[in-house]
């Protein structure tokens, strides 16, 4: 009987690896070996700077997170960001893209207009709205001129993370509304014809065949969209300073992770504890996005 692992087949795996080997190689490097490193940081008490030291502390980095106020903190802004952002953006990124698509003059105008602010880097559009957030700036002139009342959008702890919130839907929901646009072009067009037959106006139609149609890819925005917002740091960062301020209204839990890792000398361990939950929680939504995936296309 011939031998399954034949010279010829070795040789044809080995060329295989070879060639795979620097992106193999990068992976090691950066991100699986990482993510083990972060593993590892998370059950130990690590000191970095002058002697390096890691003492074995077992879970305590991870319970320290229940009597850690400004975790609890970190962890409520999050939430509140995700729980906000992401129904929202999903939304307008469904109008923007339904409106793109019905046809009207100058869409191909509009679809480039609209899909500026996702190729705008999130540093420079951050500074650009803490610029038109300003006590003098060009929200607060054109409400004084409309007559309403103006606010200080980066100094007051109950609007300081409203308003970021508001600059990342603006922000996200275009590229959104380009998959969007993308699973529209599959929906027949006779589906639409039979319904207008049938008496159905434009909501109508929106609402029983657009909808439902693009189910599949709504499932996957809206993951996707989970999956970035737990991930906010850079707009966070930038208007705060670092701080999470005003009054910890903007911290989250990536930039409190920064603080403990990089700011606080011995708490490298409890950043890594902290940035590991955050880890297992993308994991779980990566999970329930290929168990939909897996559903949907079944279906």
């Amino acid at each position: 009987m011939k031998s399954r692992f034949s010279r010829k087949a070795l040789r044809e795996a080995g060329q295989g690896y070879t060639f795979m080997s620097p992106a193999i190689f990068v992976l090691l490097v950066f991100i699986i070996g990482p993510i083990f490193y972060t593993i590892f940081l998370s059950f130990h008490k690590v000191q970095l700077l002058g002697n390096a030291s890691f003492d074995f502390v077992a879970f305590d980095n991870f319970t320290r997170i229940l009597d850690d106020t400004r975790a609890k903190i970190a962890l409520w802004n999050t939430l509140k960001y995700v729980i906000i952002v992401v129904p929202c953006q999903t939304l307008l990124a469904l109008i923007l893209a339904a409106t793109l698509n019905a046809g009207l003059k100058g869409q191909t105008f509009f679809r480039i207009v609209y899909f500026l602010p996702t190729l705008t880097s999130s540093a420079v559009l951050t500074l650009i709205f803490m610029w038109m957030y300003n006590k003098e700036g060009l929200i607060n002139q054109v409400l004084d001129v409309i007559g309403l009342p103006t606010y200080n959008f980066l100094g007051d702890p109950d609007i300081a993370l409203n308003a970021i919130m508001f600059m990342n839907i603006w922000a996200t929901a275009p590229f959104f509304m380009v998959i969007y646009l993308a699973a529209l072009q599959d929906i027949p067009d006779s589906l639409y014809e039979a319904a207008e037959l049938d008496g159905a106006n434009v909501f109508q139609k929106f609402w029983q065949i657009t909808v439902p149609n693009l189910r599949p890819v709504t499932s996957f925005v809206v993951i996707m969209g989970l999956i970035g917002t737990f991930q906010l740091f850079d707009q966070s960062y930038i208007f705060s300073a670092g701080s999470g301020g005003p009054d910890n209204s903007t911290l989250t839990i990536v930039l409190l992770v920064y603080q403990y890792a990089f700011k606080t000398l011995g708490t490298m361990g409890y950043a890594a504890a902290l940035a590991f939950l955050l880890a297992l929680v993308i994991l779980v939504a990566t999970l329930i996005q290929r168990k939909f995936s897996k559903e949907e296309s079944l279906y």
